[in-house]
């Protein structure tokens, strides 16, 4: 009998760095929305499409200013007595089934919030963007949690998603632009670890070795598992290819076509479980 699957130990992130990354992610995005709203043409950029179905770049940077609001909006919210506390890779595996909330709820901020003038835009992201670094450089307890619409999880885990949400959506923005807008380094490495983390415990298993240098290895899909020497399965590709790859943003036939994408043995193929955020 082969023997029992061992589940993975979680990942830990540092507090200090995770929120030193998430102000560094967010002056990224600040300067990117900055640029926007100042160019000459600023209202036509705010009107271009995105890959986010119909999301305008004003929904999508209102959007991110949701993300940065939220922490701080949410500080000190009720937990239901009971709840079970939610894991980050919960987090990113219950977001899947939430994209119909989110498109509602961004669409009614970008209408409040973000629907004036370039401007005006740029200074409500500025609001939030300010609230979200005093708000970080805050001592909090170290058993905080704030509740989610998947269950309460731990201030220190939410804002690992924040580098995820802000680092994927500041990707989305450089896109619909055709511009480079360089995510913060730590922040690239915990949204790469996160994702990877989760399609693990999606797929648990030893029979497929994911590689993502220089930041993550993980091993995923049930079968033989491999205990020494070169892994008989290996899928490798780059952080933003895997990144865009795991929230759907590509797939893994396009990343395979420009080489942004290698899968060597008969159990390499990992379409049918991605994304593993959509």
């Amino acid at each position: 009998m082969p023997p029992a699957e061992r589940k993975p130990r979680p990942r830990s992130y540092d507090p200090a760095r995770t929120r030193a990354a998430l102000a560094a992610q967010t002056e990224v995005l600040r300067g990117a929305v900055h640029s926007l709203c100042t160019a000459a043409d600023a209202d036509a950029l705010l009107a271009r499409p995105t890959r986010l179905g119909e999301w305008r770049v004003r929904e999508l940077v209102a959007h991110l200013g949701y993300v940065l609001d939220w922490v701080p909006k949410n500080l000190g919210a009720d937990i239901p007595r009971g709840a079970e506390q939610l894991s980050l890779t919960g987090w990113v595996l219950g977001a899947r089934s939430a994209a119909t909330v989110i498109d509602q709820g961004v669409r009614a901020y970008a209408a409040d919030a973000f629907g004036g003038s370039p401007q005006q835009v740029a200074a409500e992201f500025d609001r939030a963007a300010d609230l979200l670094l005093r708000t970080l450089a805050e001592e909090h307890a170290p058993g905080l949690a704030l509740p989610t619409r998947y269950g309460p999880i731990l201030l220190s885990d939410y804002l690992v998603t924040r580098l995820l949400e802000t680092v994927v959506h500041g990707d989305d923005l450089a896109d619909a632009l055709g511009t480079g807008i360089p995510p913060d380094r730590q922040a690239l490495a915990a949204t790469t670890r996160l994702l990877a983390d989760s399609l693990a415990a999606a797929a648990p298993g030893g029979s497929v070795e994911l590689r993502i240098p220089p930041f993550a290895v993980v091993q995923c899909v049930e079968g033989p598992r491999h205990t020494r020497g070169t892994p008989p399965n290996v899928v490798e590709t780059a952080p933003l290819p895997w990144i865009r790859l795991a929230t759907g943003r590509a797939s893994w036939a396009e990343l395979l076509d420009v080489a942004q994408l290698t899968a060597s043995g008969e159990r390499s193929d990992l379409s049918s479980l991605l994304p593993v955020m959509g």
